[in-house]
């Protein structure tokens, strides 16, 4: 029997499917397991490359199938996507997903510990509390429209909001106020439970070596230093900081041909989090270069405007 080379696993809740090819990429075998059966049969198997999406479970099986021996590989789904032939299902995902880690110049994702999928919860979970404390201050804003009371836009003004509701002269009606008063309390929750999460986040960041030295950077603090920590790969990974600014998607769309290169808006691919931070962190930069005497960042603003309307043109 030929032996195997590289099996493609299209990963699911239950059904799993795998794609097992030889060295030349002809296929040897076609077979869905159950969930209980992934280990037992990656177990049995001889040690080769076992190829997955980078998707939501990935890196645990990575880490499990890691530990029978085998060299495990996950892809972006996008780099998988031009191998599926015609039809799509499990089958095809998998032989495409086979087909595509035998690919030379094909790149890869690294499997992460559950140590460094542990400190990116962290920055996820602060997104939903940030996102909810947003509708709520909307929410509240809107009401209070309705009756003649507004505030500028901003978390920081919510409490101004807050007063307005709180204060007996205005002119609410009780059922109003004591309606709003549940959103309010629902806000102050999600404040104190925010809070919590930034005084986490900035221990972490004086306790890491690596965060210290990302601080020194303008612009980044302790949440930015935190999250390239948690997020982003190893930096060998990287060969420069202009391949690690294609990674995070802040490099512009290429839509070259002919021979003349047409750049267009940021490209947006990569990982979102660190680079809607990474933007903060540049506007913050540029608002207040004129106002500061260091020239490195005066000097990094004035080209970062520069490049700006070569682009635009």
């Amino acid at each position: 029997m030929t032996e195997v080379s590289t099996i493609g696993l299209d990963l699911a809740k239950n059904v799993f499917q795998a794609h097992g090819a030889d060295a030349a990429g002809a296929p040897v075998f076609r077979r869905k397991l159950r969930r209980d059966q992934v280990l037992a049969f990656f177990a049995a198997q001889p040690s080769c490359v076992v190829a997955l999406e980078a998707c939501p479970g990935a890196h645990h099986w990575g880490r499990e199938i890691g530990k029978l021996g085998h060299t495990v590989k996950l892809i972006a789904p996008a780099y998988v996507k031009p191998f599926i032939k015609r039809q799509k299902n499990d089958a095809a995902d998998a032989e495409a997903i086979c087909e595509a880690a035998q690919r030379p110049t094909m790149r890869f994702v690294a499997v992460k510990s559950e140590a460094k999928q542990a400190s990116a919860v962290i920055f996820r979970t602060r997104d939903v509390l940030v996102g909810q404390r947003t509708q709520l201050i909307n929410a509240i804003r809107g009401h209070l429209a309705e009756y003649g009371q507004i505030a500028p836009q901003g978390p920081a003004h919510g409490e101004r909001l807050i007063a307005q509701i709180e204060d007996p002269a205005s002119d609410l009606p009780p059922a109003a106020r004591g309606s709003l008063a549940v959103l309010v309390g629902a806000l102050r929750h999600l404040q104190e439970q925010t809070a919590a999460l930034d005084a986490e986040i900035a221990a972490r960041a004086k306790a890491d070596d690596t965060a210290r030295r990302l601080m020194s950077v303008p612009g980044i603090g302790p949440l930015i230093a935190t999250a390239i920590e948690a997020l982003a790969p190893p930096v060998e990974t990287f060969r420069s900081g202009r391949d690690f600014a294609v990674w995070v998607g802040l490099r512009p769309v290429q839509r070259s041909t002919g021979g003349k290169e047409r750049l267009g808006r940021t490209s947006r691919m990569g990982e979102r989090t660190l680079r809607r931070l990474l933007i903060i962190a540049a506007s913050a930069v540029v608002r207040w270069a004129k106002r500061r005497a260091c020239r490195r960042t005066r000097g990094w603003a004035e080209c970062w405007r520069a490049n700006r309307r070569c682009w635009s043109s």
